[in-house]
This record gives structure tokens, sequence and C-alpha cells, in this order.
């Protein structure tokens, strides 16, 4: 995995070490990405592409790297929430894009829409008639993390992009949340933040619940104490509706990539 490290202090390039790094180096994805897969973090994407090479990987996934025109990609994949699609289609700072959309749309080999919602069809139904791809797929939370939670009154906060979206697969799972709270996206904790959370749950006994992405961040604060041990982080994974299909796709266009790299 290769990552520009957003949030980090580190611009690399640099393996990721869980034992050794904290969000403040790194930032939370490539923290929390970390403990899954190797991780590289570079500003300059192609330092980072050097520095994976030369750890024998064979197959680079960029984070966050549609845009970036420095790196020849095999496959370009957009990931697109069923719910919220592209908000009001506008180019940061008037609504979510990075870019205008249709020339996006034209770079996309696939599409993968998360969720059963409705707003992203006519998306996808673009990407289809440029013959590229969609790969449905849905957040299915860990089996362990809801039982971990059965039977509990729970606190959630979240400062991720779509904390709502994270409140409500809490719920989704039957589980009694009875406070929540929202944070900026990649937000850093201050002690008097952690402080308040803590007295409110102790004070309603409540337990408190995160998102991975949350928790590998909240090691940055200052004098965390026992905070971390009274948080319980809420696993999900993201599971395709035709893994195979996904598999058959992204392994078609590694052959094509050797092929091309073999002729030269």
């Amino acid at each position: 995995m290769l990552s520009r490290g957003y949030g980090g202090r580190l611009h690399g390039p640099v393996m990721v070490d869980p034992a050794r790094h904290s969000a403040a180096d790194v930032g939370d994805e490539p923290l929390m990405m970390a403990l899954r897969v190797p991780v590289v973090v570079a500003r300059d994407r192609v330092d980072g592409v050097a520095l994976a090479k030369s750890q024998a990987a064979s197959v680079i996934l960029m984070d966050d790297g549609f845009q970036n025109p420095a790196i020849a990609k095999d496959a370009s994949l957009i990931v697109i929430d069923s719910v919220r699609s592209v908000g009001n289609g506008r180019v940061f700072p008037a609504g979510p894009l990075r870019a205008p959309l249709p020339p996006q749309l034209a770079l996309t080999d696939a599409l993968v829409v998360v969720g059963d919602g409705t707003a992203s069809k006519a998306v996808a139904a673009e990407v289809a008639a440029r013959q590229g791809r969609i790969f449905p797929a849905y957040l299915k939370p860990v089996p362990a993390s809801v039982a971990a939670l059965a039977g509990k009154r729970l606190f959630a906060f979240a400062g991720i992009g779509d904390p709502a979206r994270f409140f409500a697969t809490v719920r989704g799972c039957a589980l009694d949340v009875v406070g929540e709270r929202s944070f900026a996206d990649h937000h850093r904790f201050s002690q008097s933040e952690i402080t308040a959370l803590l007295d409110e749950a102790r004070r309603e006994r409540l337990t408190l619940v995160t998102t991975e992405k949350d928790f590998a961040r909240l090691g940055q604060a200052a004098e965390v104490g026992t905070f971390l041990r009274e948080v319980v982080p809420f696993k999900v994974t993201l599971e395709f509706q035709a893994v195979e299909d996904l598999k058959k796709f992204l392994a078609e266009r590694l052959f094509r990539a050797r092929q091309k790299a073999r002729n030269g």
C-alpha cells in the first residue's frame, strides 16, 4: 500500500511500523492499514514506489492517488458511497470533488459502490457506458465487535468523513446507542475532549465506541491514560457482492501489465 500520509508529519518515503509510529507521524489511515498489509508513506509518490519495490513489492495499491499523474496506473478505481454519491457535484471548496467529474469518469476502469442506496446510479451508469466495471460492496461489521458490545448502553463518537453512517451501522446491529458525538474528519482529539467523553460515559454508565480509524488516531493525544482501555473500536470489513468478478478483473489487469513490461 502506498499512501500520502495525510495528517502525518513525516514526508517519507518510510515504511510504516505500528510499533514505532503514531498517527501524528504517518496519518491515521496508514497506521490502521499497516496492521494488515505493508504500507509506505511518501508525499512524493515516485519515491514511495521506489521504496515499495525495494521491499520486493510486486503489486502496489495507491491510496488516494486517482488524480496523481506522476505514476502510470494499470487500473484506476473509484469508491463511492451509494447514499452520498458525489454530493452537489461541484469541485472543492464549493463541493466535495477534487476535479470535475466527467474527465475523472473517463479515466475510471472500475467503480466500487458501497451500500444499497440509489444516489450513485447516474454515476454508475456513466461508468458502465464507458465500458467500466461496477462492483457493489457493503460494509459488514465484524461479529466479534458486535458481540463485545451486545447488551451495553453505548456512546458513539467519530471523526471521519461521514460519522452518521458509522452511527447508523452500529445501530443497525441492534446495539443500544444512547448518545453520539461527531468530529471533523481526521480530527485530533485534545485532552479536554478526551476528558469530556470519559466523564459523560462514566456519569451515564455508557461504553465508548468509535471507528478503527479514530482509535488509531487517539494514541497521539497527550496523556491519554486509561482512555484507550475504556474505548471499544468497532471493526468493519468491506464485502463485495461478486468478489470473484473483482479478482478476475484485477488479475486480467495485472496480466496485461506484466505482458506490457516484458514486451518493453
